[in-house]
């Protein structure tokens, strides 16, 4: 069969199915004028004759339109706060994971030509540290991409602080004028 109807027979059974489909058009439009969506009204229509479809028949039911229509309504809430869960989650996400200039997301990462241009500019620079004397290039090496101070750097290289101060400044200004040419 294929079809989301019930059949003849399932329906007399039960009341709330009955009332169902004597109202299903009802329940829409009643459904729509709260959601201001058709689509969302069918939706929720749906979900509601599942519910119905799957249920079991326990007692009599005194008011079957009236608790067709609390169903209804019920569905449509869970519906808008499941809604603004995950609105207010994905907020969430989206305010720790990415960084935003005026409302805008940005992306974290460089753009591609930026980063291929960052890469080639950081091999030149190990190139050109690679060529200079060897106690500058260990001062420039230990304060300036280890991150150690003057004082630490003057005492692994077993030299005054004033030594690596000029060691860094006469490294920098070589590899300054290196990579501008």
């Amino acid at each position: 069969m294929g079809s989301s109807e019930p059949s003849e027979g399932r329906a007399a059974e039960s009341p709330l199915l009955r009332a169902f489909l004597e109202r299903r058009e009802s329940l829409v439009l009643f459904l729509a004028a709260r959601t201001r969506s058709m689509a969302e009204a069918e939706d929720l229509v749906q979900e509601l004759y599942l519910k119905l479809d799957g249920a079991e028949a326990r007692g009599e039911v005194r008011a079957p339109v009236a608790l067709l229509y609390k169903m209804a309504a019920n569905l449509m809430t869970d519906q808008i706060r499941s809604t603004q869960r995950a609105a207010r989650r994905d907020g969430q996400w989206r305010m720790g994971a990415h960084a935003t200039v005026g409302g805008e997301d940005v992306a974290p990462e460089p753009a591609a030509d930026e980063a291929l241009i960052a890469r080639e500019r950081v091999r030149l620079l190990a190139e050109a540290v690679e060529t200079l004397p060897p106690q500058m290039q260990r001062a420039f090496r230990l304060h300036k991409l280890e991150g150690r101070s003057q004082a630490e750097t003057a005492e692994a290289m077993g030299v005054s602080r004033k030594m690596v101060e000029q060691h860094i400044q006469a490294a920098v200004r070589n590899l300054s004028q290196r990579l501008r040419s």
